[in-house]
């Protein structure tokens, strides 16, 4: 018996967690399955008598470019051999969707349309964690302001400036932890929005620019010292600059210049890389050299960054939780330093953002490199092809 007779494909399209549309040539709605129907309600029924037509206006809502509309994602779906990404706005949300070609047997072409079941479980977990960092800030901060006001108010008159100082200053600090973590967690929880209403992709390719690597890590050293990478509770006095060194193999000739450029998102790659010193910084002895290596990919039209450290390490058994949201591996030396478990999960989606990918090697007690490949920018291309792949 052949795989077609054992299968009942209705049954297989009920079992899939995403909705899916599938549309004939006529524009005719010729199946759908239960969680298209849980996901549209009433409006599949329109659609159903309806067909395409009826679709197309619900697919259209709040999309103004005449190039993302339904019946231009379906012409250019029609023409390729990939499915093309696009969004429905509904209740409130996008939901990331897709439309694909598929070939009838009778040289026919349908249109499947697929809709995500939105998981917002992550989105949820960072609000709530968001809301309580807020309120314990606010009253950490209320209370260490008090303080201070009670330690100028009641100064002993015996007591020097110097022993003013230093009341004032501990409590600062703690402020200025307090102060860093919100702020840390307010662009977190912007990255996770963009991810998760579908915009990161968009906003990708609205800032994708030729970057050449070696001005670029120039300015990125120079502005490290400007800006507040590590918790101020794990290092109050950080010199993490001592530490760091770059290394560029740089190949003359190469894009038609005399150095490396790759074609990315330029807050979105200092982003990645923040991330990746801090927690090269964080997860390792305040002696030990790190790394940022830059080179050509020998496979692929690409530039492979390594951030090297010689750090804790992570243990073999908690690899799969490295790229997963609010997940740290349990080793003491990383559960004693403060993070939310956010910040790779945010980076790998935001390297294949700009078609590339993100990989790691670690060993415990000798230490980490987190690599991650992007496109290699070429001068004969003024817009490279976004799906090029830095794999």
């Amino acid at each position: 018996m052949g795989l077609d007779q054992q299968l009942d494909y209705q049954a297989m399209l009920d079992g899939m967690s995403q909705g899916v549309l599938i549309f004939d040539s006529a524009n005719k709605l010729v199946t759908h399955n239960t969680a298209a129907r849980a996901i549209l309600g009433a409006d599949l029924n329109m659609i159903q008598d309806t067909g395409w037509t009826a679709a197309a206006v619900l697919f259209n809502s709040r999309v103004n470019n005449p190039d993302e509309q339904a019946d231009a994602i379906r012409s250019r779906a029609l023409e390729s051999s990939k499915p093309v990404r696009f969004r429905l706005y509904r209740s409130g949300e996008y939901i990331p969707c897709w439309a694909a070609a598929i070939a009838g047997t009778n040289s026919d072409k349908f249109t499947m349309i697929t809709i995500d079941t939105p998981d917002w479980t992550a989105m949820v977990e960072l609000v709530d964690r968001f809301r309580n960092e807020v309120q314990d800030a606010a009253h950490a901060t209320q209370g260490h302001a008090e303080f201070i006001l009670q330690s100028i108010r009641h100064l002993d008159p015996q007591a020097n400036a110097a022993t003013l100082s230093r009341r004032i200053s501990g409590f600062t600090r703690l402020i200025a932890t307090h102060m860093h973590r919100l702020g840390r967690l307010m662009q977190l929880l912007e990255r996770l929005e963009a991810l998760r209403v579908g915009g990161l992709r968009d906003t990708v390719q609205t800032n994708r620019r030729k970057i050449a690597i070696e001005d670029y890590l120039e300015e990125f050293l120079e502005e490290l010292d400007e800006i507040g990478l590590i918790d101020p509770e794990t290092e109050p006095e950080a010199d993490y600059r001592s530490r760091l060194t770059v290394s560029i193999n740089n190949v003359s000739g190469t894009n038609g210049s005399s150095g490396l450029a790759v074609w990315a998102s330029r807050p979105h790659l200092t982003f990645i890389l923040h991330d990746l010193l801090r927690n090269a910084i964080m997860y390792s002895m305040k002696a030990t050299p790190i790394k940022i290596v830059v080179r050509a990919s020998a496979e692929t039209p690409s530039v492979q960054i390594d951030v090297v450290d010689e750090g804790y390490g992570v243990r073999g058994t908690e690899f799969e939780k490295v790229f997963m949201p609010f997940l740290r591996a349990r080793q003491p030396q990383i559960i004693g330093e403060f993070g939310y478990g956010l910040s790779l999960y945010l980076c790998k989606h935001e390297i294949e953002a700009m078609s590339g990918r993100m990989w790691f090697e670690s060993e415990e007690g000798v230490g980490s490199t987190f690599s991650f490949k992007l496109p290699l920018w070429q001068a004969d291309d003024s817009a490279p092809d976004s799906s090029r792949s830095g794999s």
